[in-house]
Formats: C-alpha cells, sequence, structure tokens
C-alpha cells in the first residue's frame, strides 16, 4: 500500500506545484480532490488516486507528469489499487464514454489503445466520484467554468447519481444549484 506523503513527494519531483490550473496551482487542485474526496468518505486508494489523477493526463487536462512507460513509479508511490484507478481515470474517451456509464454494459473506450469494454460497477462508481470531486473542485475555482459547464455537469452527475455515494449526489446537486459549496460565500 502507498502514502500519502510518498505520493506528495512524487507530485513536487514531477513539478506539479508549478504547472498552472484553475485555483492555483496542479498540486494545489489534486489536493483540494482528495479532500472533497475524504469528506465524502472514500476509502483510501481512491483519495490517493483523487490526489494522483492528473500523472498520465487526462482527456480535458493534456499535461503529464509520468509517461505510461513510468507506471511502476507511481505505483510504488500510491499502490497498485490506486494506481489503476489513476490509470483508468487517464485512459477514458470522454466523449465516447461518459453516455453509458451508468448502464453495467455501458462501453468505456480507453484512448491510449482504443480498446473498448464493460467497465466492473466498481470502476464505473470510482470513475464517477472521482471526476465529480474533480469537475466540482474546477468550477470552484473559475467562475466562468462555473457558468458555461454547471448545467451540462449536473445533468451528467444527475445520470449517474447511482454511481455515485450519497454524500458526493448531495453535494454535487447543492453546488450545482448554487447552494454553499467552495468558491461561494
Amino acid at each position: 500500500m502507498g502514502s500519502r506523503s510518498a505520493a506528495v513527494e512524487l507530485l513536487r519531483s514531477c513539478g506539479a506545484e508549478s504547472i498552472d490550473h484553475p485555483g492555483g496551482t496542479l498540486l494545489a487542485h489534486l489536493e483540494r480532490v482528495e479532500s472533497r474526496l475524504a469528506s465524502w468518505g472514500a476509502r483510501e486508494s481512491l483519495r490517493l488516486a483523487g490526489l494522483c489523477h492528473a500523472f498520465y493526463g487526462t482527456d480535458g487536462f493534456a499535461q503529464v507528469l509520468l509517461p505510461l512507460e513510468r507506471r511502476a513509479v507511481l505505483r510504488e508511490a500510491i499502490g497498485e489499487q490506486a494506481e489503476e484507478l489513476v490509470h483508468f481515470y487517464a485512459s477514458c474517451d470522454r466523449e465516447f464514454s461518459y453516455a453509458g456509464l451508468a448502464d453495467p454494459s455501458g462501453r468505456f473506450r480507453n484512448r491510449f489503445t482504443g480498446e473498448e469494454y464493460a467497465p466492473s460497477a466498481r470502476q464505473r462508481a470510482d470513475f464517477a466520484e472521482l471526476t465529480a470531486a474533480n469537475e466540482l473542485d474546477v468550477l470552484a475555482m473559475n467562475a466562468t467554468f462555473r457558468q458555461k459547464y454547471s448545467a451540462p455537469l449536473q445533468r451528467l452527475f444527475d445520470g449517474w447519481h447511482l454511481l455515485l455515494s450519497e454524500p458526493a449526489v448531495a453535494y454535487t446537486r447543492a453546488f450545482l444549484s448554487g447552494g454553499p459549496g467552495p468558491g461561494r460565500p
């Protein structure tokens, strides 16, 4: 099992403190995502995956901290289960995969390999929870993004409500409907 301290050390060594991101630096964003997941009661591997979800880039954030050939480095820092979640999250072809995520037989496309398959229930739930924590942090830190993307994300997360934990559902609905949340008085 990996550790948070090893993850943060690796993030710093890969330059996450100096990469711009809405709300400050990439490292600050990743720490907020981890914190949000913790506030929802996420298990340690999901929290560590939230902290490290940008290591291989994503379909929405092209910056790569480690190439896929160096997955073992991240695995050593955070553990096998958390690294598998990071890789799964990074591999998502969002345009193809989002619509079917709530369907147990829905297809997921790996953007690195082009492979299509139906993820497990646990993978789908973890992906949805991490996506909610990630996207809501970006909206909280950027009023322009919040104005532009709140409605589409509300539709997306409403469709994923059976995948999300109860605390995540409550938070996303309150935040996206203009209720209290980070970045708001």
